[in-house]
């Protein structure tokens, strides 16, 4: 069923309802205006919405109750028993209709003409009009209403039953049978036996309106019970009572179910922000000279209903600056070789445990060169800061306050706020902001937003002996920073901390130095700790902490003025140990401790083209036999395995094993560099293998043993190549051969590297 009519239907039986209890009331107070004036609202508003959701039976006898009304407010017939009983009727039709429609989306064969007929007679024949002639006058669309009497006998309004007789016999629909005037209302048909109550419950029925204030107070008491939940955990956790362990994990449960259902409770489809769009977009692009295309997709995806408001001015201004700034006049579209109307597109979906919005057109793009003159002319970067800037870079200085590219000032830009508030308001809710764009083709804003800010796992760390918390959607991951790794792990960019992880520098920020806390030892200094990997907009930057002690889900608390003011905190938390936390803004902390774009960039490229003349990598050192030992890049190892030697197969002369579920060829890299075994040696039970594997393939070499897994210097190697080696060096006082694996692979199966050729050693095992 669509949402509007399901609306409807829930907002409908609650208007019957107060029309029963207004009808009878006003029975005994006939003369009361506002028991009038409510009544009449209720109808006309069943009337006016039915006309628009194209439920004609509905609105005609809505239409038909709403012209009785009016006599009745205006004065011109005083209310009375039969017109009472006349209007009760007319109720019951409109439920009627209503269940019709709660069933199946028709009106369903409800008899309105009677209904309407008997309104009709009591209008112009009932006894208790003062004045026909000024009751006819004053009914609004008297035509329509004479209409349908006309062809009714007069007695149709004193044998109702008849005229109703289809809709009676349906006991889904539940309509009680129509009474004569005057005549007391009789009892509907009892339910089937057999009837399930929960297969026909209504929408009326399964919906209920709910004060916001107290949704707002279920969830702070929520949060006062995941608190009281993470205490008893904690104490059951550190105990030996089985019993409290059991009731523990019973309340961990029942805690958080409710916690889910009270905020599925708060939970609102973005639509609600996005249904004003298409009026904004059509009045910007009509007033800018555009024409625009509006596309929205992932309306249905909820957030908290506090997290709608707050994003609703951000959204607001990205679609004004998109019809603006973005989309070009049709003219300058057509010579650009595009349509004349742009496209403006609005997407929100679910990524990693938050709400992502998409703004996107297709209009002129951003033109960092642009970017660049503007922010120069401002002062805002120097000439050589904005050289080593990339791109995207440069493109993110339209979130600095006061920056704006437009030529003059409108009622729509060019006053210089914009972007920075657009950020500044998404990070207060905990989200952030990123632009990408290309010349000519487009661009999009995507926001980040967190799906509640009520409730939310986050991570805490020790730091010079207080406590922290850094929300898990900013956290990527963790590294154990021992001493050893300290000393060799941290490098410097200039002054700048940085470590190296996989093959990319990470830069530092110790939270010690930021939060100007304790007296230890700076970012980069020999010391244990850990490195908390964390993401803040696109820049990714390791936070140094002491430990880290837990995961678990916190409430947060919001700050004292003079807390927030510092910039540095989100909120604050109470543990499960009863210990307060500050919740950590990520987005604060790296705008505050990192180095700007421009000079990291620089330094970062600076470094690279220092390692490039002594560039080191890590391999693992095997042995082959005979002393012998080989070294291959360890990028290029999968996993190592032991397997008994007496699964070896041969197929077609080669070796291989059953492995994984698929056919694994091996190479001895003793046979393959020729150092075969000493004389009389047997061949070992079990098999060292170490696994190649490229995209879905692999393949396995045969090793003695494995040595090490150590850095090598690539300066430091020498020329002498040989049968499947690429070279020697020395690592760790011995010499090694460095391995040419594409050619041990290719001893092991001869087709690895083709990629059109199917492996053939799984069609020779089948």
């Amino acid at each position: 069923m669509d949402d509007i009519v399901r609306e409807f239907l829930v907002e409908s039986h609650e208007n019957l309802d107060q029309l029963d209890q207004d009808l009878v009331a006003l029975e005994g107070s006939p003369g009361s205006r506002d028991l009038l004036s409510s009544v009449f609202r209720t109808v006309h508003t069943i009337k006016g919405t039915s006309g628009f959701l194209a439920f004609s039976q509905l609105e005609r006898v809505t239409h038909a109750g709403e012209n009785l009304l009016v006599e009745l407010r205006d004065g011109h017939r005083a209310m009375d028993g039969p017109t009472t009983d006349l209007l009760l009727r007319l109720v019951d039709t409109v439920r009627a209709i209503l269940a019709a429609i709660d069933r199946d989306g028709t009106e369903g064969a409800v008899a309105v003409d009677d209904v309407i007929a008997a309104i009709g007679e009591l209008q112009h024949g009932g006894a208790t009009a003062t004045a026909t002639a000024t009751a006819t006058a004053t009914t609004p669309e008297p035509a329509e209403t004479v209409e349908p009497a006309a062809p009714v006998e007069p007695a149709a309004p004193v044998e109702p039953v008849e005229a109703v007789e289809p809709a009676a016999a349906d006991p889904v629909v539940g309509v009680p049978q129509p009474r004569r005037i005057g005549e007391p209302a009789a009892p509907g048909p009892a339910p089937a036996a057999t009837e399930d109550p929960t297969s026909s419950r209504g929408v009326a029925d399964a919906s209920i309106r709910v004060d916001v204030d107290l949704l707002d107070a279920l969830m702070r008491q929520v949060g006062e019970l995941v608190l009281a939940r993470n205490q008893i955990t904690r104490l059951a956790a550190g105990g030996e009572d089985a019993e409290l362990t059991r009731t523990a994990q019973r309340l961990h449960l029942i805690a958080g179910e409710l916690q889910e259902g009270v905020m599925k409770t708060r939970m609102q489809p973005i639509e609600h922000v996005w249904s004003k769009m298409p009026r904004i977009v059509r009045d910007l692009a009509a007033h800018c000279d555009r024409e625009v295309q509006l596309e929205m997709t992932g309306g249905d995806t909820e957030l908290d209903r506090s997290l709608l408001e707050a994003v609703k001015d951000p959204l607001t201004h990205l679609v004004r600056n998109a019809v603006d700034h973005g989309i070009e006049s049709p003219a300058e579209r057509v010579a650009a070789g595009k349509r004349p109307k742009g496209l403006l597109s609005m997407r929100a979906y679910h990524a990693g445990g938050q709400v992502v919005v998409e703004i996107a057109d297709d209009g002129r793009g951003i033109d960092p060169e642009k970017i660049a003159a503007k922010a120069l002319e401002r002062g805002l970067r120097t000439a050589e800061q904005l050289a080593v800037m990339s791109q995207g870079e440069i493109i993110n200085l339209v979130f600095h306050a006061g920056f704006s590219t437009a030529e003059s000032v409108t009622n729509v830009s060019g006053r210089g706020v914009g972007m920075d508030v657009v950020r500044t308001k998404i990070e207060a809710i905990g989200g952030a902001v990123d632009v990408d764009s290309t010349v000519g083709r487009g661009t999009v804003w995507r926001l980040g937003i967190p799906l509640t800010l009520a409730i939310m796992p986050a991570l805490t760390v020790e730091c010079a002996g207080d406590l922290y918390a850094v929300p898990q959607v900013n956290l990527l991951e963790l590294v154990a920073l021992d001493t050893q790794r300290s000393r060799a792990g941290i490098e410097y960019v200039h002054s700048a901390p940085v470590y190296r992880l996989r093959g990319e520098l990470l830069p530092l920020v110790s939270l010690a130095g930021v939060l100007q806390v304790g007296s230890g030892p700076e970012a980069g200094a020999e010391q244990a700790g850990v490195i908390a990997v964390v993401q803040a907009d696109q820049q990714r930057f390791g936070l140094l902490v002491d430990r880290v002690l837990n995961t678990e889900e916190i409430v947060v608390k919001p700050l004292a003025a003079r807390l927030k003011s510092i910039g540095v905190y989100a909120g604050a938390t109470v543990l499960g140990d009863g210990r307060v936390a500050l919740i950590l803004d990520v987005q604060s902390i790296a705008r505050r401790a990192l180095a700007s774009e421009g000079e990291l960039a620089r330094a970062t490229r600076e470094f690279d083209v220092e390692l490039e003349v002594a560039a080191t990598e890590q391999v693992l050192v095997v042995g082959i036999g005979r002393g012998r030992r080989v070294a291959m890049p360890l990028a290029s190892v999968a996993r190592l395995e032991l397997v008994p030697a007496d699964q070896v197969e041969l197929v077609g002369g080669r070796e291989v094993i059953q492995y994984r579920g698929t056919i694994l060829p091996l190479a001895r890299l003793d046979r393959v560099l020729r150092a075969h075994g000493a004389a009389g040696a047997q061949d070992p039970a079990e098999l060292l293998l170490v696994v190649y594997t490229l995209a879905e393939r692999s393949v396995g070499l045969v090793v003695d043993e494995i040595v090490d897994i150590v850095d090598d210097d690539a300066g430091q190697h020498s020329d002498i190549v040989d049968t499947g080696l690429l070279g020697s060096t020395v690592l760790g006082d011995r010499v090694t051969e460095l391995l040419d694996v594409r050619g041990a692979v290719l001893a092991a199966d001869p087709s690895f590297y083709d990629a059109d050729a199917s492996h053939h050693l799984v069609g020779a095992i089948r």
